[in-house]
């Protein structure tokens, strides 16, 4: 590795480390094995499930572990399992961005979140997204408009598409009146 390209601190190396987590990095074997199961049994619910609860008991809180449920939940129509599994994402993309615990007092200069090559900012938009959809999905359209422009507060170019999802929930409030 060429010395500038080397982490010239303690924390872009904790930075550097939990990205890879994010990817899966750290990942037990075993969890992982689970995890690979959990999609080849993706047609037998309880099968599915069970191996994505073996994997959170071998590891606990990890993203890839994480990400697998909530898109088991989604994709099977278990919104607000999904929805529960977004918490979780916020409060662990919480914790490893230093970020305040509730997304509502998350500001702009907390991190670089209109940069879409940092990944644990990223990640918490992603999952501020999510957690915002999934919120008006389940007819909680107020907190889904509020983690929308919480989204749009933090990255106003609006890397992720929050915008959208803005003009969603505008549509179905005028449909309402």
């Amino acid at each position: 590795m060429p010395t500038d390209a080397r982490p010239s601190s303690q924390t872009a190396i904790e930075d550097t480390l939990l990205a890879d987590a994010l990817l899966g990095g750290g990942l037990p074997e075993e969890a992982e094995y689970h995890l690979w199961q959990a999609g080849q049994s993706y047609h037998l619910d309880e099968v599915a499930e069970t191996h994505l609860k073996e994997a959170d008991a071998l590891a606990p809180g990890h993203a890839a572990v994480l990400i697998g449920f909530y898109r088991f939940y989604f994709y099977k129509g278990r919104l607000a399992d999904a929805l529960r599994i977004a918490k979780r994402c916020l409060a662990k993309a919480a914790v490893e961005n230093r970020l305040p615990p509730h997304w509502r007092d998350v500001r702009a200069g907390h991190a670089e979140f209109g940069s879409y090559d940092n990944m644990l900012p990223r990640f918490f938009m992603f999952t501020l997204k999510g957690y915002a959809y999934l919120q008006m999905r389940l007819g909680n359209l107020v907190e889904g408009r509020l983690a929308v422009q919480k989204l749009l507060e933090l990255d106003p170019s609006d890397k992720i598409g929050a915008r959208v999802l803005l003009e969603v929930v505008d549509r179905v409030e005028l449909d309402d009146e």
